[in-house]
Parts: C-alpha cells; sequence; structure tokens
C-alpha cells in the first residue's frame, strides 16, 4: 500500500510493503509531509513545525517528539500564540483550512519582513477555493511558499487498528432533543469529512455499507436519530467523489469495504464489564487514556517515585497480553517472571562458580553489557505483575466475579429480573456504579420491564440516583421504545424474542467448559456483522450499499474465507472463547516477537475491511477487530467518533437531553 503521490524522496523505500493502517498514518505525516520540506530549495536544515490544536492532537497520537526531532524540526509553535520572528528558518505549517488559520498564515508571511524565511504549508483536509484564491491573491507571501497541499488526515490512531474522529459529544448532540438538529448536523458533517480522510490516505476506495434506519411498521415516521448512518455515509460518499477527481492515484474502483453503524446496535457492550487485561486496565485504575502512574521503590532509603508510563503497543508484553483473559495474563505474567529469574539465577551460579578474579576482561564486559538490558525486562514485566495484581485485588474486594457471572447470564439468557433484585438485596456492599451497569445490562435486554411503575420499583431497589436513571432511560432511547406488543427486532439489531418468555434466549453452558473462562464468552454484535460481511452475507435490506461494487468485488481472491456464523439463538451466541487462550510465550520475554511479527502479516492480508461507529466504541469492539483480522485474514480497522470506557459511556449518557412527547404538544 503506497502513499504514490508522496513528495518524499523516500516514498519508494515504504511503498513497497502493505504497511498497517497506523504505520501509513504515521509515514505520511513524518515522510510525505515534515521530509518533504527537506527537499526543493529550502536551505534550512532546522524547521519549525506549527500547528493548531487539531492538528497538534492528530500529531501526537501518531509520532514521538524525536520522530519530529529526527526529520529536522526543533521547534513545535503554536499557531495561535504570539511567536519569535526565525527570518533565516523555514516554517511548516500544518493547519486545518479555516479562514482564522489561513488570515494567521498570510499574517505570519506578508508584509516586509516575514516571521520566517520560506513557509510549507499542509492543509488537514480539502481546502475551500475561496480560502485558495485569498492565499493566491496577496503577491507577496506567494515567493516564500514553498509547499500548498492538502494532507487530507484528520483522524487520531489510537491503535495499530483503531481510530478516532474527535467528537467527544456525539452522543449527546446526535442522540439528545430532536429541537437540537443544528448541532447534530454540524457533528455528523465534521465527522464524515474526518472518517473520508482515512481514505484519502490509504489511497481505498470503499464498497460504502451503513444501518438503514429502523421502522417498526410503515406508519412510524423517520427520526433524525434512525437516519444518523445513512447521513454519515452520505457525507463520507461526497467527499470519495471529489477525491477521484483531485487526489492524484486514488483508485477509481473498489478496494475495501466499510460499515457505518451507530451506538444503538449494541447498547450491552458499553457498559458491561470486559474481561480482557486491556479493558480491566481502563475500566478499574482510573487511567488518563493510556497513560499508568505508578511507584517506583527507591533505593537506599530514597522515598519511592512516581513514575507514568504509557500502555501502548512499543510494550512487548502489553502487546502479547492485553487481549487476554485477566486471570490468562496474570498465570502467563507468573510464568514469565519465574522463568526469568530463574535463567538469571543459572546466569549467576555460572558466574559465582568461578573466582571472580578468574573471570577475563571480556567476561565482566558481557557482565555489564547485559545489565542494562536486564533492568529494563525485569521493570516491564514488574510493572505488569504490579497492575495486574492490583486489578485482581480490586475483583476480589468488589466481588466482581459473581456479578460479572449475573450480567453475561442476563445476557445469555440464564438469568432474569429475579436474579436481579435477589442479587441486590444479598449484595449491598455492591458499589452505586455496579448496580447501575447490572440494570442498563437488564434495561437493554427486557426494555418493556422498565416502562412504568415497574421499571422505578426496580430502580428504587438498588437505590440509584437521578442521574443514574437518567442514564437508564437514556440507554432504552438508544435502542428505541418498542412497542411491547410487537417484536424486539428494531432495539436489537434484527434478532427476535418472544416478549412473552420469562427469560430470553436460555440454553445450557457448554459442558467441560473452564469455569475461570466463562466471563469471556460475551463478545459485540459487530463480531457477526463483521463475519457476514466477510462472506457476503450482510443483509441488503438491513444494510444497503450507496455503490454497487465491481463484479468482480466479492470474488476477488483477496476477500479471504470465513467460517460459517451460526444462526443467532440468543444476543449473544456461545462460542468458544479462544482469544482467552495461552499464545505459547513461555520465557521472560519472548513478548518481543509479538511486536516484530506484528505488522509483517498484514503483507499477506486481503481487502482491509472498516467499520465505523457513531456515538462511540468501546475496548470489547476493538478487540474484536484484532481477533477478527488473524480469524479472517483480513485487515479490520474499528473507527469511532470517540473511544469509551464503561465510565465515560455513562457519563455522555447522562448528558443527553431527551424530550417526552405529552399531550400538550400535539396541537389538534
Amino acid at each position: 500500500m503506497s502513499m504514490s503521490d508522496s513528495d518524499s524522496s523516500s516514498s519508494s523505500s515504504y511503498a513497497a510493503d502493505h504497511k498497517s493502517f497506523k504505520q501509513i498514518t504515521r509515514e505520511r505525516l513524518l515522510h510525505e509531509m515534515l521530509r518533504s520540506a527537506k527537499t526543493g530549495d529550502s536551505k534550512s536544515t532546522w524547521k519549525v513545525l506549527i500547528m493548531d490544536k487539531l492538528t497538534v492532537k492528530i500529531m501526537s497520537h501518531s509520532c514521538k517528539m524525536a520522530d519530529i526531532t529526527d526529520e529536522g524540526v526543533s521547534l513545535v509553535e503554536d499557531i495561535y500564540k504570539r511567536r519569535q520572528p526565525l527570518p533565516t528558518m523555514d516554517a511548516i505549517y500544518f493547519i486545518q483550512p479555516t479562514k482564522e488559520n489561513v488570515i494567521m498564515f498570510l499574517s505570519d508571511m506578508s508584509g516586509k519582513t516575514p516571521l520566517y524565511r520560506k513557509a510549507f504549508v499542509f492543509f488537514s483536509s480539502t481546502i475551500p477555493r475561496e480560502l485558495v484564491m485569498e492565499i493566491k491573491k496577496d503577491t507577496r507571501v506567494l515567493p516564500r511558499l514553498g509547499a500548498l497541499k492538502e494532507m487530507n488526515l484528520e483522524y487520531f490512531p489510537i491503535d495499530s487498528q483503531g481510530f478516532m474522529t474527535n467528537n467527544e459529544r456525539a452522543l449527546e448532540e446526535l442522540f439528545g432533543d430532536e429541537e437540537n438538529n443544528r448541532k447534530g448536523v454540524a457533528c455528523l458533517n465534521v465527522m464524515a469529512l474526518r472518517l473520508a480522510t482515512v481514505f484519502a490516505s490509504l489511497r481505498e476506495f470503499p464498497f460504502v455499507r451503513f444501518r438503514a434506519a429502523k421502522t417498526l411498521d410503515p406508519m412510524t415516521m423517520t427520526t433524525f436519530r434512525d437516519l444518523i448512518p445513512t447521513k454519515v455515509a452520505a457525507g463520507v460518499w461526497d467527499c470519495l467523489m471529489k477525491y477521484k477527481k483531485t487526489i492524484p492515484n486514488f483508485p477509481q474502483t473498489e478496494t475495501c469495504e466499510l460499515l457505518i453503524l451507530d451506538r444503538s446496535l449494541d447498547q450491552i457492550a458499553p457498559v458491561i464489564h470486559e474481561w480482557t487485561y486491556d479493558a480491566m486496565c481502563h475500566d478499574l485504575l482510573n487511567m488518563e487514556g493510556n497513560k499508568y502512574v505508578h511507584e517506583v521503590p527507591g533505593k537506599d532509603g530514597v522515598p519511592p517515585e512516581r513514575k507514568e508510563v504509557l500502555l501502548e503497543d512499543h510494550d512487548p508484553v502489553w502487546l502479547e497480553l492485553r487481549h487476554a483473559h485477566i486471570a490468562d495474563a496474570s498465570e502467563r505474567l507468573h510464568e514469565k517472571m519465574t522463568s526469568f529469574i530463574s535463567r538469571n539465577k543459572a546466569a549467576q551460579i555460572q558466574h559465582g562458580s568461578r573466582d571472580s578474579k578468574e573471570m577475563s576482561t571480556r567476561d565482566l564486559q558481557k557482565m555489564v553489557q547485559a545489565l542494562p538490558q536486564y533492568s529494563e525486562q525485569i521493570d516491564k514485566l514488574s510493572l505488569h505483575v504490579e497492575i495486574a495484581g492490583k486489578i485482581n485485588s480490586i475483583i476480589r474486594e468488589t466481588g466482581l466475579r459473581e456479578l460479572g457471572q449475573l450480567e453475561q447470564d442476563i445476557v445469555f439468557g440464564d438469568a432474569g429480573m429475579k436474579d436481579v433484585i435477589k442479587f441486590f438485596t444479598t449484595k449491598e456492599d455492591a458499589t452505586r456504579e455496579n448496580k447501575l451497569r447490572l440494570i442498563m445490562i437488564l434495561a437493554a435486554v427486557y426494555p418493556e420491564k422498565f416502562e412504568g411503575e415497574k421499571g422505578r420499583n426496580l430502580m428504587r431497589v438498588a437505590r440509584l440516583t437521578d442521574d443514574d436513571i437518567t442514564a437508564v432511560n437514556n440507554l432504552r432511547m438508544l435502542g428505541g421504545q418498542p412497542d411491547t406488543k410487537k417484536s424486539l427486532t428494531a432495539a436489537f439489531g434484527g434478532l427476535k424474542f418472544d416478549i412473552h418468555k420469562k427469560k430470553r434466549a436460555a440454553r445450557k453452558d457448554r459442558a467441560g467448559e473452564d469455569e475461570t473462562w466463562q466471563l469471556s464468552r460475551f463478545y459485540p454484535i459487530i463480531e457477526e456483522l463483521i463475519e457476514k460481511l466477510a462472506k457476503n452475507d450482510l443483509s441488503k435490506e438491513d444494510y444497503p450499499c450507496l455503490n454497487d461494487p465491481s463484479p468482480t468485488f466479492h470474488g476477488s481472491p483477496f476477500t479471504g474465507a470465513a467460517n460459517p456464523v451460526p444462526p443467532p439463538q440468543s444476543m449473544r451466541s456461545r462460542r468458544t472463547p479462544t482469544w482467552a487462550r495461552p499464545r505459547g510465550s513461555d520465557d521472560g520475554y519472548s513478548s518481543d516477537s509479538v511486536l516484530r511479527h506484528a505488522s509483517s502479516d498484514f503483507k499477506k492480508m486481503g481487502r482491509r475491511i472498516f467499520v465505523f461507529i457513531v456515538g462511540g466504541a468501546t475496548r470489547s469492539e476493538l478487540r474484536a477487530c484484532h481477533k477478527l483480522t488473524g480469524k479472517l485474514k483480513r485487515e479490520i480497522i474499528l473507527g469511532s467518533s470517540s473511544l469509551d470506557d464503561p465510565a465515560q459511556f455513562i457519563t455522555k449518557l447522562k448528558m443527553i437531553t431527551t424530550h417526552e412527547l405529552s399531550l400538550d404538544d400535539i396541537q389538534i
């Protein structure tokens, strides 16, 4: 996958290989943008990089400061802050194509004494024609321009296979009052533009599919909320049509698939306890993004030092264990630590068996050289052992395993209302947040039981606050308010249930299932949708397409083969949780191989599948995309307006304002 129009002299060196999504993004910023400013008549060795609030975020999600410095940037500046003139240096502007930004740029570079010698300007998305004319009008600025280019890169990689459009208030602005449509339309427009820039960056032309508006019968009016995926699909399509005409080497036929969904598809995934190491870290440890703060013991009586670490792809232990079940991750960490210590003891005995005087200079040199390596390894392992230990303590102290079992049983039809009431009356020490999440799962499975007095009584038993009750009601609103006499098809993405059954989708557990992994049964609905999409088995009625693919599209050898999906028998069909099983790394640091091979497999992959969720994605959904990439042999990339942990999602739900229709609103 090449960035074929890159001006970078190095583009040929990295264009030949199929790079992962995040690699391409990073290399476009570093090579196509920063490195291209070194060519041409640029005489200055060092450059100034000038960005706005949004582009700073884009850059920081993809590149480290050291990467930027390596490309000749000595100073990073904010376009809106007062800056020192550096008339002998060139400046690289990476900015949004707004009127304000263009005015600031022209102000910097016009007049007798410009702030910089030359300006290389890169816009994060398509610049309006009138702003181009504004730049061209300024005759003093034109000779000082080294480049004027649209990068079309306005998204935030959060993972090797995930990105955000940074519409943090999408849930509130799109699913709230119909009266606030102006905000909703603006939010959708920005989201569609940013999503489209992913395809501009990767030179991919998608086959665009979206979740159709759901109506219970022909007499029901379609609302703004129902049309969210349709509107995003239309916005993306408009951008793609422009890209086909304006971007060099942009494909003219389909190269990948895009499926646009919204948060109403699956109301359980954002609130259920997900039991992977990654999800537990973010759910239970009050982390700020991927930042974890821990105390490092001081040596020789020095007090402990607070240290920040990032749990990200560069850490091989994290990369290996993040999607493992927490119990599995804990076991494997223990094995790694034991193995590491035993191997180092053997080394000590070997060296200790001889008198230190007998050791050669070469032997001593080897030992000294090994120390920093050992230190780094033991630090990383110790960090993860500490984190896993903290998580396991919280699970024990809060009785989370029993709660998690009940959550899963509700989803799979093995428990219902009575079991929840029993839990509330016997487990009074359960935290309010955990009770709220349990109620939310129940409300998503049995929405009709929350109508009127019944629902209010249940929430009283749980001792929920008014804010909590608002969150429950807004979650129900996300799935629509189904008429209890009709099927619940709309609420659960096409799966039907008999609402007269006391418990839905009851079925027996698999014989011989290890109880430890019972908590890994849950998987998000998108998992089934992706598998069906990969097999070209997704309902064209429920998920229509904006463009008909070329005749060879689904018959191509790149589409990959998927295992057949069993017919849905419940909200989640149960399957063996293979992702929670060990992957054979028994020594102390063999996780390094995970890093080495993490991206090489992409060369063998077929066409990419993109899934975009409006209203926030979850870690279980991101994990599903990683899992299915290996299973389907296709790189699956998850995008969303934001990535939300349960606490964030619940806070956002509480901020949604909905307008209840009363008789006073109906004019007769």
